[in-house]
């Protein structure tokens, strides 16, 4: 199932975006779709590495240390 969703963006944006769907033969639509999957995609994994940030739990270890265990 999809839903319709209605958003207003800049002329220069939607311009970029129709010749990147005559480009590619691809739909407007699935251009916006992929990339707003790819977005939420990064704000999830921003959420983790904030979340992991702030987690007293999780031990931080040095560059160094982190390069003697890489063996770099």
């Amino acid at each position: 199932m999809s839903t319709a969703i209605s958003v207003r963006i800049p002329d220069s944006l939607a311009s970029e975006l129709s010749s990147i769907a005559q480009e590619t033969e691809r739909p407007k639509s699935f251009h916006i779709q992929k990339a707003l999957e790819a977005y939420l995609e990064e704000l999830a994994d921003l959420q983790i590495a904030v979340d992991r940030l702030h987690d007293t739990s999780d031990p931080v270890i040095s560059l160094g240390d982190m390069r003697k265990e890489l063996e770099l």
